[in-house]
């Protein structure tokens, strides 16, 4: 009698689990998703305006610096920004019909509690890093022409003038 009750306990086992399973392949879901491609929405017949700045409690370059960077190009109507982190100065080229100096503060600002905009104003063209010649300060440089004020940049123990050499 144990023996049969085991075997009858055995059977409705075996049906309850195969009745159970109508596949014997795995149910396989594909979940489908469109990426997001953000098309250049830049007007080619626009006015842009080049605005420099200056960030501090950046950090450091990777971390802060090319944060910053990423959110500023990301804004709509932002042709083009760049993030000195040396210099501690933002680049950003942008549509003046989409883009404000206040939403680029405003955007650097939310990047993160630590940055803070200074000097922010309108360009014709981004600073450009000056001749050595002009820099050097030595006496020698002093009233002489352009050749010679080359020749005297040449002989300059200033660190953009040894960066030459």
């Amino acid at each position: 009698m144990k023996t049969l009750k085991n075997l009858l306990a055995i059977t409705v086992l075996f049906f309850v689990v195969i009745s159970c399973k109508n596949e014997t392949q795995p149910e396989v879901k594909t979940i489908g998703f469109e990426s997001e491609t953000v098309e250049s929405t830049l007007d080619p017949n626009a006015e842009y305006a080049l605005a420099e700045f200056t960030i501090e409690g950046m950090t450091c370059e990777m971390g802060c610096a090319k944060t910053i960077e990423k959110k500023l190009a990301k804004l709509e109507g932002v042709k083009s920004a760049k993030v000195d982190f040396d210099k501690k100065l933002a680049m950003v080229e942008y549509d003046e019909a989409r883009v404000t100096t206040t939403s680029l503060e405003e955007t650097v600002k939310k990047t993160g509690e630590v940055y803070s905009v200074k000097d922010m104003k309108t360009v014709e063209s981004f600073a450009a890093k000056k001749p050595c010649a002009e820099d050097c300060d030595k006496a020698c440089c002093k009233d002489k022409t352009d050749a010679e004020k080359k020749a005297c940049a040449d002989e300059c123990k200033k660190a953009c003038c040894a960066s030459k050499a």
